[in-house]
């Protein structure tokens, strides 16, 4: 069960970090306050899920130079930019390095929010990808050398009597291994299978027989 997402506010202004506090827990959204990107990079290697709304212009650490760090880290998480007026050209290179949007102060209460709920949704998109993949995964990993071989065909188009001569084996026993592997990667059917094996990423090169 994936944890609840929380908005991480980082910014060194307590009057603004404060204020976007209460504006996302008035809205039912977590979130949880930083007066420095040092503070908050010393809790990164925990943080799994949310989103990041950082202000550009900070002392030591930037918002630009913590956008890097974020992506370095390897941590898939949108990040928001906040900047002030006439910083455009910091929020283009914010947006280059990964940022999902960027905010002009002052901004509006109800765009902050859409923006937020928007990063936030497309982070439950991606968690949700993530996890699918791993199970097809999972299921793959369960498949013998030959039930893997079909899945291949099958994903190539290929007829059971293609398949069963690229491997050297009948038609029925593609037949056979056909419907093991439709139980073992749980597909309803082969529309189903062909979309498990395209979300795994699977290649679909050309069968070669007694591998």
């Amino acid at each position: 069960m994936q944890p609840e997402p929380i908005v991480y506010v980082i910014d060194d202004d307590d009057a603004v970090r404060h204020s976007l506090g209460f504006l996302l827990k008035t809205a039912g959204i977590e979130v949880r306050g930083f007066e420095s990107a040092k503070a908050f990079l010393e809790m990164l290697p925990r943080i799994e899920t949310g989103c990041i709304i950082t202000d550009v212009r900070m002392p030591e650490i930037t918002g630009i130079d913590l956008l890097r760090r974020v992506k370095e880290s390897g941590l898939d998480i949108p990040v928001i930019v906040i900047t002030g007026h006439g910083e455009i050209s910091l929020a283009v290179e914010a947006m280059k390095i990964g940022a999902v949007d960027f905010l002009e102060k002052p901004f509006d209460d109800d765009l902050l929010l859409a923006s937020v709920r928007s990063a936030l949704n497309k982070e439950a998109d991606t968690s949700k990808h993530k996890a699918e993949v791993a199970d097809i995964h999972d299921k793959l990993a369960a498949l013998s050398n030959r039930e893997r071989q079909v899945l291949e065909g099958l994903v190539a188009g290929k007829a059971n009597k293609v398949i069963a001569f690229d491997l050297g084996i009948s038609p029925r026993t593609v037949e056979i291994y056909r419907a093991n592997l439709m139980t073992k990667m749980a597909a309803n059917s082969l529309s189903d299978l062909v979309r498990m094996a395209m979300t795994a990423g699977i290649l679909t090169d050309p069968i070669k027989s007694g591998r």
